[in-house]
């Protein structure tokens, strides 16, 4: 089983293949250990409309963010990766196969397209977009394989924050409750769950 978080971390990223459930887990993290959880598709991404946010306005709320001594962050974009890993004192990988994310994934967008719901930044799914070249499940694919690497090289890496890898969703589950949280119901969605994958159009890869 994972270990716990190294020295009470407080400053913490969520990191892991599209359609993982980073925000879900940030989430319980920060509830668990009463730190602030930073939706970052939300906060720093993206404008209503599907308008991505300028990269340097991003940059400067992101420095901002990881100024502060406590943190969770539900995912980090590579433009300003440099500024998180900086100030991360653990990083917590979701390196899930391809057909449990992408298995997440089909079912979330699926939802979000009956229910319209609002997701970065109050902008809303379309059918249109979903089988676009653009869409999340694009993304998915064009981003699955450089995720992994990027955890392995961090696990590689004396240099990288520490790294809690996950593997499976039943260790996510197992792993939280070690840490004093609550393991969520399978396929239970709580409001951060919404958000963190959502790769809109002309988004940067992350």
């Amino acid at each position: 089983m994972p270990g716990a978080l190294p020295n009470d971390a407080k400053r913490i990223l969520v990191y892991g293949v599209t359609g993982s459930g980073k925000s879900t887990l940030a989430r319980a993290i920060s509830e668990t250990l009463g730190i602030p959880w930073h939706s970052i598709d939300d906060q720093v991404g993206w404008l209503p409309g599907w308008v991505e946010r300028p990269r340097d306005e991003q940059r400067a709320i992101v420095s901002g963010i990881v100024a502060s001594e406590a943190w969770v962050l539900d995912t980090s974009y590579g433009h300003w990766r440099d500024l998180v890993l900086a100030r991360a004192q653990v990083i917590v990988a979701l390196d899930y196969r391809r057909l449990v994310s992408l298995g997440r994934l089909l079912r979330r967008t699926a939802r979000r397209l009956v229910t319209h719901e609002a997701v970065c930044n109050a902008n809303t799914e379309s059918l249109r977009l979903a089988l676009s070249s653009r869409s999340i499940l694009a993304w998915h694919f064009r981003s699955f394989s450089s995720k992994r690497r990027s955890i392995a090289r961090w696990l590689a890496d004396p240099a990288s924050p520490p790294v809690v890898r996950l593997s499976t969703p039943r260790a996510t589950e197992r792993w939280l409750v070690a840490l004093g949280g609550d393991a969520p119901p399978r396929g239970a969605r709580g409001p951060g769950a919404r958000r963190s994958d959502r790769r809109p159009p002309t988004s940067t890869p992350r």
